[in-house]
């Protein structure tokens, strides 16, 4: 039985991994003002010699604002915590909230001791992308306009054009729902404040 099981290369069958589903600290907020809601995503990329890239961006959901660059071959969650700490002292201080999918960095336990306190985390429900839909349509942008356009010969090369859009995209990008200014135009205008509503977390 063993010999006709390994010539015919069967296997056993894997259970599929269930994915954990982080636990919100607060309920869902809108971002009806800056620094209020600051969404957060991972999308991935190669270097010519097949090597991964991990890009971790993230912006403001209000002002439209790419607040953070870090391009890698992995990040831990121990890394973006460090350069999160970085970004919320460059921007004046943390969001109200950090909203993000169910990713392994995201609900570690290393981000959620960093936040505990001094920063609400809103996890979109497992599979549900367009509940994040503003990094979404970032990541998308970066997507077609930067990435499938680039050949990175090295991870320097990546780090400095990814930079070079990200940058572009707050000083020259403009948004037709910021009434076609660009993102730090916007947030040097914005004088909107938050007000809470009363809701329940889905």
């Amino acid at each position: 039985m063993h010999r006709l099981w390994t010539e015919e290369g069967l296997q056993v069958r894997r259970a599929p991994r269930r994915k954990r589903a982080g636990q919100s600290s607060v309920p869902i907020v809108a971002a009806d003002a800056p620094k209020v809601v600051w969404a957060l995503d991972f999308q991935f990329d190669s270097t010519v010699d097949g090597k991964k890239v991990k890009i971790a961006s993230m912006v403001d959901e209000h002002t439209r604002m790419s607040l953070l660059n870090i391009v890698d071959r992995s990040i831990t969650a121990d890394r973006l915590v460090e350069e999160l700490e970085k970004t919320f002292a460059i921007w004046g201080g943390p969001p109200m909230v950090l909203r993000m999918d169910n990713g392994p960095e995201f609900i570690s336990e290393a981000l959620q001791a960093f936040c505990a306190g001094s920063v609400g985390i809103s996890y979109i429900p497992p599979g549900t992308p367009w509940n994040n839909g503003f990094i979404e349509s970032f990541n998308n942008r970066l997507r077609d306009e930067c990435l499938n356009r680039n050949c990175w010969p090295t991870l320097l090369e990546a780090r400095v054009v990814i930079d070079d859009f990200k940058h572009d995209h707050n000083h020259r990008h403009r948004h037709s729902a910021l009434g076609y200014q660009t993102p730090a135009e916007y947030a040097a205008r914005c004088t909107h404040q938050h007000h809470p509503v009363g809701c329940e977390i889905d």
